[in-house]
């Protein structure tokens, strides 16, 4: 009786990990047919359509801009409060540019539109998906001759991660156009000013971290 108690947790937690490892050995797989696709789908007769690789970005890019550059500017604006705060007790006022530029185009850039683009693209991919799969559509695709991960992965794979790196950028910008708006009257500084300080102190590695990071989302998210 006690040893069954004892084996019990130690039984599921062996399950749970064996269907973890079982998850991403496939997300792994999925993610290198989708690659092969992409790159050498021509040369077995299943080509990356480009006219659903421009539907996508339209879906995933172009349509969550709004949403993006809203969260972005209310982050950068709520970065500018916070440092200026926490920098004045201080006396380190001087250095809120260098906070907030590093801040935003290190982290908050790529992690604001991660989020946003997964709570809109990702939920939808499952959910289109889904349908199909309830629907049998996803069958069909194969019996009639069409890869479904072809059809229905590889394009989203593309447009996220070509939409991911430019909506981090059109992030980055807002967030620290709303940080300058803020910032600029306590630090005595007009918003030319301050957005020519802050282009001064940030260099390509910040700008590179971002953009890398909002790879590894469209990855993670597709």
């Amino acid at each position: 009786m006690m040893l069954g108690a004892v084996l019990k947790p130690i039984n599921r937690l062996g399950r749970q990990t064996v269907s973890t490892i079982g998850d991403l050995g496939y997300a792994g797989a999925l993610l290198a047919e989708s690659l092969y696709f992409s790159v050498m789908g021509w040369r077995v007769g299943q080509p990356v359509r480009l006219r659903a690789v421009l539907e996508q970005m339209r879906q995933v890019g172009v349509d969550a801009i709004p949403i993006v550059m809203l969260l972005a500017f209310t982050i950068g604006v709520m970065l500018g409060i916070q440092f200026i705060a926490a920098l004045g007790e201080f006396g380190a006022e001087s250095e809120v540019v260098i906070a907030v530029a590093k801040s935003v185009t290190r982290e908050f850039g790529a992690l604001i539109t991660g989020i946003v683009v997964a709570g809109r693209s990702g939920s939808s991919f499952a959910a289109r998906i889904g349908w199909m799969n309830v629907s049998q559509e996803v069958d069909a695709l194969a019996v009639i001759g069409i890869e479904p991960v072809r059809y229905l992965v590889a394009p989203s794979l593309i447009a996220m991660l070509i939409m991911m790196p430019l909506l981090t950028i059109f992030a980055d910008a807002v967030a620290l156009l709303g940080a300058a708006l803020y910032c600029a009257p306590p630090l005595q500084l007009s918003i030319p000013n301050y957005l020519a300080q802050t282009l001064e102190v940030t260099t390509a590695w910040d700008i590179g971290q971002g953009l890398a990071k909002s790879l590894i989302f469209a990855v993670l998210i597709t």
